[in-house]
């Protein structure tokens, strides 16, 4: 079969709108981090390595997003959206470390106990994982074919 023309401007018209879309949620995404870091800036002075943490987290997430945009319509789509829900479930157990922290200022020990909150948003990323296993699913049972009598 012969591609025309017409067939090839679709595609790569449609690939730029890929493109676009997925640049557009990637600046977004990177100016609310930009303007939420004025906002937990003090913090990186007291626990080490917190902005190397997020600064990681931030691009990680992009490229996972950009990737996710740029597969869309296809299974792919689904696959590095439940990525995505797997890498904030391991990215908070690691960084929060079991969620307790233990920060030496001066000449007085801090110990942090976080496990609740790493619990609560331990939940919610599971949530947003069977979500997105949900979601492919659904997206197989409408690709199959019906078989015909």
């Amino acid at each position: 079969m012969v591609e025309t023309n017409n067939d090839v401007k679709k595609k790569l018209r449609k690939i730029s709108f890929k493109a676009l879309k997925a640049t557009i949620k990637a600046v977004l995404i990177y100016a609310v981090y930009f303007i939420l870091w004025t906002f937990i800036a003090p913090i990186s002075q007291i626990i080490p390595n917190f902005q190397l943490m997020v600064e990681t987290f931030v691009t990680v997430y992009i490229a996972l997003i950009i990737v996710e945009e740029l597969t869309s319509g296809t299974i792919f789509h689904y696959f590095f959206n439940v990525a995505k829900a797997l890498f904030v479930i391991g990215y908070l157990i690691a960084s929060l470390q079991g969620g307790i922290f233990n920060i030496t200022v001066e000449n007085m020990s801090l110990v942090i106990d976080l496990r609740i909150i790493l619990t609560i948003a331990t939940l919610l990323g599971l949530l947003g994982l069977a979500k997105s296993v949900l979601q492919t699913i659904n997206y197989m049972s409408e690709k199959a074919e019906l078989p015909t009598i």
